[in-house]
Formats: C-alpha cells, structure tokens, sequence
C-alpha cells in the first residue's frame, strides 16, 4: 500500500544544495563525513530517522509531496525549488537597526555571523555591521534555495 495523507512514515534522508553541498542528514555518519557532527560532541542516538505525518505540515511541502505514492523501502533523489522548501528571500526580512538600539535589545555588541532571536520568536542572522548600524537577516537560512533530498522510506504506519 502507498503512502497517503495522514500515513506516519520514516525517512532517512540527506539534504544537500545544488552544488552537492551537504546542508542536513539523518544519518550520523554523513553528518560527521561532511562536518556538520564532531564525534567528540555529538550524540550520535541525536541522529536518525525523520518520522512526520503524511499531510500535516510537520515538513517542508516539497518533502511531504515526495514520499506520497511511494513504499516501505523505497528510495528516491528529489529535487525541491524554494517555493515548495524555505520560500524565496524576502527582503522586507532584512532589517536595518541602530547599533545603539540592537545593543540594547540583545545584551551584546553585534558581530557579523552573530544569530539573534527577536521577541517576536523569529530567528535572524547579522549580516553586517556598519558605522552606526546593524543588518540582520530574518529569512529562513535556506529560504532561496534549491534543495535536493536523496530519501530512503523506512517505515509506514498506515494512518
């Protein structure tokens, strides 16, 4: 039986750009091959399957349409434009605060690579620092970009 809408599947997965640059896994060894885990500080039991419902938006659009028709033990390579990932950069996401102002929001002086949380609960990056003012970048880190998901089903719970 096939994958539906409201089926809870496992997947393992490793997500890379375009170029072929490792950006997520679920798999521990990947990660540490590719740099993203140091195997003195990570947990590898942090490392494993993806499990999400079919359908309920725990998951990136591109990914949840990928697995529906397909099996337990099926694997496949998907490609997901941003439209259907992260969204394309927005730029009214990129804002523009005093030194001063950003200073006395965050409790620090800011630094280029710095990642923030404003009250509101977005998350954000400063991506410079100028003489007397602070960009911060509050797009999804991979919001503009092409993904490609090598993806292996493990289980299905038929829901």
């Amino acid at each position: 039986m096939t994958i539906d809408a409201g089926d809870e599947v496992a997947v393992e997965y490793v997500g890379r750009f375009e170029d072929g640059t490792v950006f997520g896994t679920s798999k521990y060894d990947v990660a540490v091959d590719q740099g993203l885990a140091d195997p003195a500080e990570t947990d590898p039991d942090a490392y494993g399957p993806l499990v999400f419902v079919v359908g309920a938006d725990e998951v990136i659009q591109g990914l949840d349409d990928a697995v529906r028709g397909m099996d337990a033990g099926e694997s496949a390579t998907v490609r997901v434009p941003p439209e259907a990932a992260y969204g394309e950069v927005r730029e009214e996401r990129v804002r523009e605060y005093d030194v001063e102002a950003f200073t006395a929001m965050v409790g620090t002086d800011p630094t280029a690579g710095m990642h923030v949380e404003a009250e509101n609960g977005l998350h954000g990056d400063v991506v410079a620092v100028r003489e007397g003012t602070v960009e911060v970048d509050f797009n999804h880190e991979l919001a503009g970009r092409t993904l490609v998901f090598e993806i292996e089903i493990l289980d299905v719970e038929i829901g």
